[in-house]
Order: structure tokens, then C-alpha cells, then sequence
């Protein structure tokens, strides 16, 4: 897949911006807010729908604007135009594929498919399980419609049964309780299958982080990923260990009214020689395997998907060595097509540049070609 141009109105600096991409490498050079990262931002937003950096809609409006456009073309076999306009006096937000319009960002997620290298990963390895979490729905719903399908009933069934520890609170009625055990149900069947799903993927993409690590960092070092979920189902069926285990843990649930057991509190741990890297990995060897993690999800959703999917790196060669910096470069020309941000071009002679590579100045909002 290849975006061929992207064109932006009112969104944030750039009042009127348009961008034909080569299909190889593109870097955008640009001084700290002047509008280079929101580049990679209106890319994120054609493929999720959604902002990169999860601020709200309102914020990427243009001052004394009072909605932005950003469209972009698509190539993969045929040609596919994507539009999103926010309207911020409304709040409202119309998303258009090939001029007709559609509602929900699950219609749209994995037909475009998009990893994002930023500074933001050192929360993968670095922080809250949460984080991980993210990571791993966010890969597996790009490569697979029925996970993501299953990840949505599941989040209704959570909220559906926070709801209903509240209302228990106020009322302890046996119809709500009723109510509550129905949701239960819903919560195992979902939450098995996200189980499931998460251990067969967890299996596949391994290989895809030896071969990054191995390929992009030219490492003898072995990285593992493990998939830690409900102590209760580690062994045996899963399907009776969490039932169990939310059987057990009912009154807690009903006393503090929140929901304690299934895939929403599960994690990943990841290790370097057997040993946990959260406890004993170097900065750099945690830098090292959030680049890996991500070159590792860019070939694992061209393989399943056939399609390689956009790249976006947000200025990350500052913040590493030229060791690293320079084996990232040059394995780069294997991605496909990539967007690169950097705040001075000639601080970073050693990246890979062909006749196919292009390069874009951003000052002010206002783009000029190399």
C-alpha cells in the first residue's frame, strides 16, 4: 500500500497544505512546532480515523478556524481516497471512503494499515500494563476483523457491568444481580476468545521480533515475549479457570464495583537472555526492543494482511546512539514506504538516501520540497 499525496486545510499550523509522497522513503525536516510531526499526524488519522496523540478532534483545528479537512490517496491494487472533516462549532466529524461516508473507525481499521515508532513507546516497555495491552490489541485488530469485533462486545460488557455495580450500590435488587450474572457470561465468552487469540498470536509473532531484533539491531541477544494472564488459568482450560476465578472474586467485585478478572488486566513481559527486561534491561537494550517491537508488527501486518502498512518514525533517531541510529537506517529501504521526522537532516548524514527518497522542509506550517 502507498499513499500517493495527502492535503491539509486548517489542521493546526498548515492552513493549506499539499504533499505528493515518493514511495520509498519520505523525510520531513522541521524545527520543534513547526508542523512537521503533523504530517504523521493527518497519516494516522486517514488509517484510524483516530488522533496520533490522542488528543481530542478540537485540538488539531487551525486557530480561528472552525474545522479541518485532510485527504489523502491510497494505492493498493486500486485507488481508494480517504477524507476526515471535523467541524468544531458542531462537534462533529464526517469520514468519507471514496466520497461516501461512513460511521464507525472499525470500518476502516486494518484496510489501511499504519505503525506508528515514537518517543511515546518507551511506555511498552517501561510503564503500566495498560500500555501493553494497547499495543497488542491495537496489532492483532489491525491484522484480524474478528478480534476487533470481539474487543469491542467485550469493552460494552465491561462498561454494561460497571453500570451495574453502581445501581447495586443504590438498590441491591436480586433482578440486577440477575442481570449482572448474564453479563458475566458475556464477559468469559468474549474474554476466552480474546485469550486465545492473544496466546496464538503472542506464538506467531515471535518469530517476526527474533528476525527484527536479529535483522534490525544485528544482536546476538534473544528477546521473548510472554503472555501473563489470570493466575487461576494458567494451567487447564481457560474457559472454567476464569469463571472460576470470577466466581471467587464476586463480592469484591460488587464491594469495590469494578471489574477485577479477564483480559483487561492481563500483560506481556518481555525478556532478553531469560532475563526480564522491565527489571534488568539497560536504556538502550529498552530502546532496542521497542524499535524491534514495532519493525516486528510492520512485517508481521504485511504478511497477514498482504499489504505493507504506512511507517511513521517521529524524530527517534535523537535519542539514539549512532550505533543503533545507523543499523535502523539502513534496513529502512525494506520497509516500503516510510515517514520520517527529523529536526535538522544534516545532523543525520549517515540515513539511507536514493533517487527515489524525498525530502520536505516544514517551517510555519508551510512546506517546500528537496
Amino acid at each position: 500500500m502507498i499513499l500517493k499525496n495527502l492535503s491539509l486545510k486548517n489542521f493546526r499550523l498548515h492552513k493549506n497544505s499539499s504533499l505528493i509522497f515518493s514511495d520509498r522513503l519520505n523525510y520531513i525536516i522541521g524545527g520543534n512546532g513547526h508542523g512537521k510531526t503533523t504530517i504523521l499526524e493527518a497519516i494516522y488519522y486517514l488509517c484510524t480515523t483516530k488522533n496520533l496523540n490522542k488528543a481530542a478532534d478540537s485540538e488539531a483545528v487551525s486557530l480561528d478556524e472552525q474545522l479541518f479537512e485532510v485527504s489523502g490517496l491510497f494505492k493498493a491494487g486500486v485507488d481508494n481516497n480517504v477524507k476526515i472533516i471535523y467541524d468544531s462549532e458542531r462537534n462533529k466529524k464526517a469520514m468519507l471512503l471514496n466520497n461516501k461516508q461512513f460511521y464507525r473507525a472499525s470500518e476502516i481499521i486494518g484496510s489501511f494499515p499504519v505503525v506508528t515508532l515514537t518517543r511515546t513507546d518507551h511506555n511498552i516497555t517501561y510503564g503500566p500494563p495498560a500500555e501493553r495491552r494497547k499495543f497488542i490489541d491495537s496489532v492483532i485488530s489491525q491484522g484480524s476483523a474478528t478480534y476487533l469485533k470481539i474487543l469491542m462486545s467485550y469493552n460494552r460488557t465491561l462498561r454494561q457491568r460497571s453500570r451495574l455495580f453502581s445501581l447495586i450500590k443504590e438498590n441491591y435488587k436480586n433482578s440486577l444481580l440477575q442481570e449482572l450474572d448474564a453479563w458475566t457470561e458475556s464477559l468469559v465468552k468474549d474474554g476466552v476468545q480474546l485469550i486465545k487469540h492473544r496466546i496464538d498470536f503472542i506464538e506467531e509473532f515471535s518469530e517476526y521480533l527474533s528476525n527484527a531484533y536479529r535483522n534490525v539491531m544485528a544482536e546476538a541477544e534473544i528477546p521473548v515475549v510472554k503472555y501473563l494472564y489470570g493466575s487461576d488459568m494458567d494451567d487447564g482450560d481457560i474457559e472454567t479457570g476464569l469463571r472460576s476465578l470470577l466466581k471467587s472474586l464476586r463480592d469484591d467485585e460488587l464491594r469495590r464495583g469494578v471489574n477485577l478478572a479477564g483480559p483487561h488486566k492481563d500483560d506481556l513481559a518481555f525478556f532478553i537472555n531469560n532475563l526480564e527486561l522491565k527489571k534488568f534491561g539497560s536504556q538502550g537494550q529498552h530502546k532496542t526492543f521497542q524499535i524491534s517491537l514495532r519493525f516486528a508488527e510492520l512485517f508481521y501486518l504485511a504478511d497477514k494482511l498482504g499489504n505493507n502498512p504506512m511507517f511513521l518514525l517521529d524524530d527517534v533517531f535523537g535519542e539514539l546512539d549512532s550505533q543503533r541510529a545507523g543499523k535502523i537506517s539502513a534496513f529502512l529501504p525494506e520497509v516500503g514506504q516510510a515517514f520520517i521526522t527529523l529536526t535538522d537532516l544534516a545532523d543525520f548524514s549517515f540515513l539511507s538516501m536514493d533517487d527515489d527518497s524525498m525530502v520536505f522542509n516544514i517551517s510555519r506550517g508551510e512546506v517546500s520540497f528537496e
